[in-house]
């Protein structure tokens, strides 16, 4: 984990379908795809230019709202979402925010322990196959 809070992941696959294969783990696994934001075709949409970047938003919230009921504030970092973005040589890279980070933020205590263990736990297994990387 960077000092910033992000874990970043590279994928085998091109942004788009990084993102596509995303959603589809993890309404396998149950989550709520809440929304999925171009950043490149908003950039576009302005007569700008910005390399493939997305963003999907996720979550449940059994697994979110004992962590805002331990600090209402949580809510700023939840749901849960991921941002696949290129990289200037054209790699595509999944990144998100490490639970464990998004708990020293808020001061979450004892209480959130086991649910932020699970959304850590979660995220990693959703990642690695969403980019290709999963050992299974």
């Amino acid at each position: 984990m960077a000092g910033d809070g992000l874990i970043t992941v590279q994928s085998r696959f091109g942004v788009t379908e990084t993102i596509d294969r995303l959603a589809e783990v993890v309404k396998r696994a149950g989550l709520v795809v809440f929304a999925r934001i171009d950043h490149a075709a908003g950039a576009r949409d302005v007569g700008a230019a910005l390399r493939p970047t997305e963003l999907l938003i996720f979550g449940n919230p059994r697994g979110g709202t004992p962590l805002m009921q331990d600090s209402q504030l949580a809510g700023i970092d939840l749901p849960v979402k991921a941002l696949g973005w290129e990289d200037e040589q054209g790699n595509a890279w999944l990144s998100y925010n490490d639970p464990h980070w998004i708990a020293g933020r808020h001061g979450l205590g004892d209480v959130s322990r086991a649910a932020v263990a699970a959304i850590a736990t979660g995220m990693e297994k959703v990642i690695a196959a969403a980019a290709g990387m999963d050992q299974s």
